[in-house]
């Protein structure tokens, strides 16, 4: 467990992370997400041990991280712009990281290279961003280390590598116990992979969530009345977080649970009612405005 308690980070008279207090489980994939300059990229930094933080703790299986290499070697760091050799290969940088991870599996590395169709003779300056990008990962993946911190990892890879790597990372969470932490300032790279997710803002927290409950407590639906005036019988008593309307067809997100929501259409007769899954962007609309944030104003895309 990754434990953050009121940590601050200043870089002169710029504060990138301001009192953050978080708690990341175990074999979970943990979602970061702000714009740019919310402070995600640093927050990142400060858990892997780069950077000290200017006050507050951190902690890594109850131990605190920077200055301790062997907590260090639970956590792998892929930092947007990977950091490889001059004129190195992929095999070199797998040798490398066996003197810095024990636990680095060399033979898997080589058959995830062939997996990916990466060369590992070629230089890896010669790689395209996106073929850097999957390389990093496979490090952090064979580094066997349980916390793999990854900013903005997904930005580059084609879809099937995306999907790729996501499956990877559900193999090794079962097998292994491995932590994925994902920093993105897209919305929609996470949607269908994490857990929870926490939402920065100018270097602060603003919600910190698991996805399973925020999504129980809301409702979308989309339908078109037999009479308009069922409107109001169905809305009734209700806080109704968006409404609009494309002809008849009524599209409809409540604060209610699911169930709620049934038994209300039920009570009335419809031409057509169906209640539809909330994309991530929608839950984080719904609860930055309970907590007094409007997120319309920076929401990413």
């Amino acid at each position: 467990m990754i434990q953050i308690k009121n940590v601050k980070k200043r870089f002169g008279a710029v504060t990138a992370v301001n009192d953050v207090s978080l708690d990341i489980e175990d074999r979970q994939v943990f979602g970061l997400v702000g714009t740019n300059g919310a402070g995600k990229s640093t927050l990142l930094r400060l858990i892997s041990g780069i950077l000290r933080q200017d006050a507050g703790k951190i902690e890594v299986s109850g131990q605190p991280v920077y200055d301790h290499p062997d907590v260090k070697e639970q956590i792998f760091f892929i930092p947007d712009d990977p950091y490889f050799f001059r004129n190195g290969n992929a095999r070199d940088m797998s040798r490398y990281y066996q003197t810095v991870y024990p636990a680095f599996d060399a033979v898997r590395f080589d058959r995830l290279l062939g997996d990916f169709s990466l060369d590992p003779k070629r230089r890896i300056q010669h790689y395209s961003r996106g073929m850097k990008k999957q390389l990093a990962v496979l490090c952090g993946l064979c580094s066997n280390a349980q916390y793999l911190l990854c900013d903005e990892t997904f930005d580059g890879l084609d879809p099937v590598m995306r999907q790729a790597v996501k499956s990877i990372f559900a193999n090794d969470m079962s097998e292994r116990g491995l932590t994925p932490v994902i920093a993105s300032h897209n919305l929609r790279e996470l949607e269908d992979i994490c857990d929870h997710v926490g939402l920065l803002h100018s270097g602060g927290l603003l919600l910190s969530r698991d996805l399973a409950s925020m999504k129980l407590g809301l409702s979308k639906v989309q339908c078109v009345f037999s009479d308009e005036a069922d409107t109001e019988k169905v809305l009734g008593g209700l806080e109704v977080l968006d409404h609009s309307t494309r002809g008849k067809l009524h599209m409809i997100t409540v604060r209610a649970p699911r169930e709620e929501m049934e038994a209300r259409f039920e009570s009335i007769d419809t031409v057509f009612f169906e209640i539809l899954p909330l994309t991530l962007e929608e839950i984080f609309i719904s609860e930055t405005e309970v907590v007094g944030y409007d997120i319309k104003n920076f929401i990413l895309n």
